[in-house]
């Protein structure tokens, strides 16, 4: 089944953000993941949630996801975005 995981960020410091943002499209792709969305602006169409940018990335599994995550060669790159953006993220399955 497939798995989504879905942020919702604001950059605080964009130029610091940059790196993250070239880099990690290749960790996506390592554990076999897909930009669905990519750093939109969103409209928020019911409810008070206010968003500033999404992003959702669809990967094979729930296990590839958490891979994606675990990667130990990926933990600088979310210390990266930890200390450049207020994030909230979340790990959803599909509907397979």
């Amino acid at each position: 089944m497939k798995a989504y995981l879905v942020l919702d960020f604001s950059v605080r410091d964009l130029a610091g953000f940059l790196p993250y943002v070239e880099a990690i499209p290749a960790f996506i792709e390592k554990h076999g993941g897909r930009y669905i969305v990519r750093g939109t602006q969103p409209t928020v169409m019911e409810g008070d949630w206010a968003p500033e940018r999404m992003v959702i990335l669809e990967f094979p599994s729930r296990a590839d996801a958490a891979a994606f995550l675990e990667d130990p060669e990926a933990q600088a790159l979310y210390a990266v975005r930890h200390g450049t953006t207020l994030s909230k993220l979340v790990l959803v399955d599909g509907c397979d």
